[in-house]
């Protein structure tokens, strides 16, 4: 079964999409091994689109699959820091702003979305370890804080506004990940 999920060499966003949602309906069934399972993510973690991909399914899925992580996915994601780090603060920061977003404009059904993603991001980030984390989420509090920093570009490309950055920050707070 794992043949299944060899993740390619220049592996596309879209496809990671499609190879992680394949994965998620696999491990749902029951028909792969932790080992199975660890080695897919593993692979797909190793490059940005791969962990782009993993996460946007992974995050998002209706089912309460990525609700408590695994062991398989919390290690596989361990394989990967540098990678993983800023895709899951920006993962976190970027649900709760758009929550946010999405209440206001009295969409509940994609604010309760948005939500979900928050809640898994944190969930993740209060069960990993590993340095880069804690150094990605100061980073962008500082940024948050500051109006500077290595994440500006990416909040101004957003137009996160004074709400959705004190949240921002609260979230970041709330996952334990600020000194």
């Amino acid at each position: 079964m794992a043949n299944s999920f060899t993740v390619p060499d220049g592996l596309s966003f879209e496809s990671a999409i499609s190879i992680s949602q394949a994965l998620l309906d696999e491990m749902e069934q029951g028909k792969l091994t932790e080992t199975e399972i660890e080695q897919a993510i593993v692979a797909l973690v190793a490059t940005e689109n791969g962990a782009r991909g993993f996460f946007v399914s992974y995050l998002t899925d209706a089912r309460p699959l990525a609700d408590q992580p695994t062991d398989p996915v919390l290690h596989a994601l361990a394989t990967s820091p540098t990678t993983v780090s800023p895709l899951l603060v920006k993962n976190l920061v970027m649900a709760t702003a758009m929550a946010i977003t999405h209440r206001r404009n009295q969409n509940q059904d994609l604010a309760k979305g948005s939500d979900q993603v928050k809640v898994r991001s944190l969930n993740l980030l209060q069960h990993l370890t590993f340095p880069e984390l804690k150094q990605q989420a100061q980073e962008m509090a500082t940024s948050l804080e500051t109006g500077k920093g290595s994440y500006q570009n990416f909040l101004e490309r957003w137009q996160y506004d004074t709400e959705q950055r004190q949240a921002m920050l609260q979230a970041l707070t709330e996952a334990k990940l600020l000194a």
